[in-house]
């Protein structure tokens, strides 16, 4: 019975609030240009006018461009389930571990970058090619950054570290955690295609990554693909906020009321993150290609000087 309440509960959350991200982002980037700008909800009023109309489908594409939206929005839900909104109702049946979420999505994008060549497209390829490299060079930073917070709480089980980190009193006030934030900080603005990696407002082909892979897409096809990337970007905010910034621990009493309460202070987290990724965007500009690889670098180097932290400071300890 609680896990199934655990997953109505992740899936409730994570499909309310995922468009809500977008929003707080765009939004606070147009206030900064002193333009009023779209309202704070368009992106479900988006999605909502995608999923009304039909797709339009290439004759020369296969059926992987078509079950591609599926699979992405899929695979975007299942990782979100391995990624606890709340500690409050986290259930010791949920299977998976942070290795299981990094692999289902791959999985996704697998799909996404084999759909944007199906179409034989040039812009698909091109935005494939550039998918599979900054992937390539970021998710090592993700598994050195989880298998550090892994190593302090004896576990690859997310709701495992999230526990433990509750524990630890304020993590952002010790090195190791420091460093793993800034990395998953980098993670989260790489895996998600925004500035200064890539730039989701734009139409310009030569500089599109993941919306060059979507192009061809129109009708509910687009709908889905929309949505499973901001059900991404939550999951990998949500991942941040949960083990770095924890709260659960101020909440001295149980229940449904501690659960409420838990929820309402994760959503002033994602919301204070979205501002900072937004003030980041503002404050900086799209990279040229070959200088991402120093961010994913970067990225690295922090990821692996916690792990070194992790072993300077004596590792129980931490």
């Amino acid at each position: 019975m609680n896990s199934m309440i655990y997953i109505l509960v992740q899936i409730l959350v994570i499909i309310m609030a995922a468009p809500l991200v977008n929003g707080i982002i765009k939004k606070i980037k147009a206030l900064t240009q002193k333009r009023k700008g779209a309202p704070v909800f368009q992106m479900y009023f988006d999605i909502y006018k995608l999923l009304q109309k039909n797709s339009v489908v290439s004759e020369v594409s296969s059926w992987i461009f078509k079950v591609t939206p599926y699979i992405v929005f899929t695979t975007a839900i299942a990782a979100a389930l391995l990624v606890p909104v709340s500690t409050k109702l986290i259930t010791q049946q949920i299977p998976g571990d942070f290795i299981m979420l990094v692999s289902i999505l791959a999985l996704g994008r697998f799909f996404m970058m084999a759909a944007a060549l199906d179409t034989a497209g040039t812009f698909g390829g091109m935005g494939s090619s550039r998918e599979a490299m900054i992937s390539s060079l970021i998710e090592p930073s993700i598994l050195v950054s989880l298998f550090t917070v892994g190593l302090i709480s004896q576990s690859t089980s997310l709701p495992q570290i999230m526990n433990a980190v509750q524990n630890t009193g304020v993590p952002l006030l010790h090195p190791v955690y420091i460093m793993v934030f800034l990395a998953l900080l980098i993670v989260i603005i790489a895996e998600t295609s925004r500035i200064p990696v890539d730039d989701p407002s734009t139409h310009l082909e030569l500089t599109m990554v993941h919306e060059a892979m979507i192009l061809e897409y129109s009708g509910r096809h687009l709908a889905l693909m929309e949505y499973g990337a901001a059900i991404k970007q939550l999951t990998f905010i949500t991942l941040l906020v949960n083990i770095l910034i924890p709260s659960d621990q101020l909440i001295g009493f149980t229940g449904i009321g501690a659960l409420a309460l838990s929820l309402v202070i994760y959503l002033l987290k994602v919301v204070l993150l979205s501002v900072i990724i937004a003030i980041i965007e503002v404050n900086t500009v799209k990279f040229r290609l070959f200088s991402i690889p120093n961010l994913a670098a970067l990225s690295f180097i922090l990821a692996f000087l916690g792990i070194l932290q992790y072993f300077i400071l004596g590792g129980s300890h931490v």
